[in-house]
């Protein structure tokens, strides 16, 4: 099996999964297409809103394909093993990923809802101090099915719930490695599943003196509930940008692409009646959805000066097959990066195991996303 995937090194020598740095100057072209068959030609179609990295990440296609060998059999152990509305294969290997080759000494998970987060993140890390927020226990979400409680890990759950930014870290990191002196917040990862507005979370974290983010619901830019990275960084350059007009080849294609992907946005859904295409038709969400603030797009295009300011890496996770593989139909990959997985790569597919895995482990992919901020 891993002499197959070295047979591919002669293309897995990727080290940055976003689009070139001759991008940086470019506007999107969208070519012209016949279908929306999803083959890995459809990566990308409509352009790719990208987060400026000042370096690439360390890690190479090749690396990753290495990784979903040895994740595979792990995640077929799983507690929860149908974790609706929650992570499913795509998220939870970038997350099983990230979290081993960053090798954090202490993980803050906020947001848990069943715990399979958890656990992912303790598979990945048996010796870390796991922190976890959010509002329910795992164990609330009994009626649901199986959860997951780690032994090891510090809840602040239920009436300990405090949030992310009211949290006095410097004391509970002191508390959780008491034997330290002084905790190396270079080490610690932060993961948020959390619905909330991801500026916000980056200023938080970077006042907390954080580095390491993850950010696991990244939506695209006219969907979810929360003010994405994604969004703030769709801006008139590097793959981002709309004009709104029913009358363009984007309105055009998009409209084509809505009856073929369950979650593709058309141009009815990304822009409002005045023609406010950023955020969510022109508005920053925050808290699952419960608050709505529109926004100017000077506004918009503010915000995306903040972010990169204070970024120094971002990196999406890879779909990790073409549709053409997995033959999932919710995300579009027109609006997606390239897969781990094209669709010539099915030997390797197959022999990995991931035919067997049913359709809906696939269709929950929303572009997770990887902040080390400076």
């Amino acid at each position: 099996m891993l002499l197959l995937l070295l047979a591919f090194e002669w293309n897995l020598d990727w080290k940055h999964l976003g689009p070139p740095a001759s991008w940086a100057s470019e506007r999107y072209c969208v070519r012209k297409i016949d279908g929306a068959g999803g083959h890995s030609s459809d990566f990308g179609l409509l352009g790719v809103p990208w987060c400026k990295s000042k370096i690439p990440v360390e890690w190479s296609k090749s690396e990753l394909l290495f990784g979903l060998y040895d994740f595979l059999p792990v995640y077929a152990t799983r507690p929860v093993q149908h974790n609706q509305w929650g992570t499913r294969l795509d998220h939870s290997f970038g997350l099983w990923f990230l979290a081993r080759r960053l090798q954090p000494e202490i993980i803050i998970e906020s947001g848990v809802h069943r715990g399979h987060s958890t656990w992912i993140l303790r598979q990945a890390m048996p010796n870390a101090s796991i922190i976890t927020l959010s509002p329910e226990h795992p164990r609330s979400h009994e009626s649901e099915g199986p959860f997951y409680v780690d032994a090891k890990a510090f809840y602040f759950t239920e009436e300990n719930f405090t949030d992310f930014a009211s949290m006095d870290w410097d004391q509970v990191l002191g508390d959780v490695v008491r034997h330290r002196f002084r905790v190396d917040k270079a080490k610690v990862l932060v993961f948020f599943d959390d619905h909330q507005s991801h500026l916000k979370r980056v200023q938080q974290a970077q006042q907390a003196g954080f580095k390491h983010l993850v950010f696991d619901d990244n939506y695209d830019t006219g969907s979810g509930d929360e003010y994405s990275l994604r969004q703030i960084c769709d801006q008139l350059t590097t793959g981002g940008g709309h004009s709104c007009s029913l009358s363009s080849r984007e309105a055009e294609v998009r409209s084509q692409r809505k009856r073929a992907w369950e979650r593709a946005v058309d141009m009815t859904e990304l822009c409002s009646m005045s023609g406010a295409w950023w955020g969510i038709r022109g508005e920053m969400r925050d808290n699952f959805d419960k608050i709505k603030v529109p926004i100017s797009h000077q506004d918009h295009i503010e915000n995306y000066k903040l972010v990169q300011s204070m970024l120094q890496i971002y990196w999406e996770v890879p779909p990790l097959a073409s549709p053409s593989l997995s033959y999932q139909r919710a995300y579009d990959p027109a609006r997606t990066v390239g897969p781990l997985l094209g669709e010539d790569e099915r030997e390797v597919y197959n022999r990995l195991g991931l035919d067997k895995l049913d359709e809906w482990e696939f269709s929950e992919y929303i572009q997770m996303a990887y902040a080390r901020l400076k």
